[in-house]
């Protein structure tokens, strides 16, 4: 089977220009000079016709560039990627390019696809859908010296709630590691709100990030921030115009930080690896002040690990746009890895849309198993989540999807 998929996938990488060659090198070229002048069938000698009976002998060029293509194929299918907890592409090796001259070290293109089928289930009717979870294109370059890199992604999918131009740019900023145990990010990124709203979507569990992540996270701003990494604690810290996607200019000011404390950092992993975090997210966007507070405990241990998370808003600023309405919500999930390609997956999420509203939480309880062929890089899931609303109907989703970042 991941034979079939990475052979397939070479297929639609090979480039264009590639594939014309060998069409070029494997047909004749006719004169039609020739054509136009009569000749005698005995002013020809027989052998000075081609035989075309036989085709023409593979050329030393096309030999190099079918050697290269199964080299690639072979260095893709024996691939080893140890994490699932990072974003990771198949083909970061043949899509690096590295520069001998000029301030540029080496740039990485890359492009990732999330996609699924949904089968939803309300009463008696059911709807069957083809969602795009996301097509981004990557430029990721590297500065001479090392400490300093930039990052350019590009999300052409049109979202209803967006001009395409709007949501085009997503990631485009430049950061730098001199100081140590540090970045410092200037320009247009996912900043730290919340645990899973700030996380990458690459390394998502399930399908869907939970409702609080959705609502009060994941935008992407323009802003200054600092981010430190110790084995004790780690931070992200930020200063942002209020406006998200370019949508404005400057309609406010904004802050989003959060900070995780790693008790059993020095161990090893020895006794597991526990976090607990939290963080703020305050500002104005139009002359209307939001603040969302949120609070994060995760632990694993071995196969096995564990996270929640709660946060409450008075008016937020995130990916559904600005809202002035008191929220709240909170998930926990937990995952058991049976081996290094397959995990189980379940989450418990509650939200509250309006809590000036009695009776209208809205429970999601989802259930999936998730097949990591090549770790983030390649893998298929499949999600059940049950949608239990209390001002309205409930609910049944099937989510059959795949993750490919070449």
């Amino acid at each position: 089977m991941k034979k079939i998929i990475l052979t397939l996938l070479f297929i639609l990488i090979l480039p264009c220009n590639a594939q014309e060659e060998i069409a070029l090198e494997d047909s004749y070229v006719i004169d039609e000079s020739v054509l136009d002048t009569p000749f005698l069938e005995s002013e020809v000698e027989k052998n000075d016709i081609p035989d075309i009976s036989t085709p023409p002998e593979i050329t030393t060029e096309n030999t190099k560039l079918f050697d290269k293509i199964s080299k690639n194929l072979k260095d893709v299918y024996e691939l080893q990627i140890e994490s699932n907890d990072v974003p990771s592409c198949l083909l970061k090796e043949q899509l690096t390019h590295k520069f001998k001259k000029g301030p540029i070290e080496s740039i990485h293109y890359w492009t990732g696809l999330k996609f699924n089928i949904a089968e939803t289930i309300e009463k008696n009717d059911s709807d069957t859908n083809f969602n795009i979870g996301f097509v981004n294109l990557f430029l990721d370059g590297k500065f001479k010296g090392g400490k300093e890199n930039f990052r350019i992604m590009l999300d052409p999918t049109h979202r209803n709630n967006h001009e395409f131009m709007q949501y085009l740019f997503q990631d485009v900023y430049i950061d730098s590691q001199r100081i140590p145990h540090h970045r410092i990010l200037v320009g247009n990124s996912r900043p730290g709100v919340g645990h899973e709203g700030a996380s990458s979507s690459y390394t998502l569990p399930l399908a869907s990030r939970s409702q609080i992540a959705r609502n009060f996270g994941t935008a992407r701003k323009l802003g200054v921030r600092v981010m430190g990494n110790y084995s004790l604690v780690d931070y992200d810290l930020g200063g942002y115009s209020s406006g998200t996607y370019f949508t404005d200019f400057f309609p406010g000011g904004e802050f989003d930080g959060w900070v995780n404390i790693k008790p059993l950092g020095k161990t090893n992993g020895k006794y597991g690896k526990l976090t607990l975090g939290g963080g703020i997210t305050a500002g104005s966007r139009n002359s209307k002040d939001f603040l969302v507070s949120s609070a994060y405990i995760g632990y694993e241990y071995k196969k096995l690990w564990f996270k929640a998370e709660y946060a409450n808003a008075d008016g937020s600023n995130g990916y559904t746009g600005f809202s002035s309405k008191k929220r709240q919500g909170w998930n926990a999930t937990v995952g058991y890895r049976i081996n290094k390609k397959l995990e189980l997956i379940a989450r418990y999420d509650e939200f509250d849309p309006d809590k000036k509203i009695s009776h209208n939480n809205i429970r999601e309880y989802t259930a999936g198993i998730t097949y990591y062929i090549k770790a983030q890089a390649l893998k298929v899931f499949l999600n059940y989540v049950f949608c239990q609303n209390s001002s309205s109907t409930d609910s049944h989703r099937i989510i059959l999807g795949t993750q490919i970042a070449l």
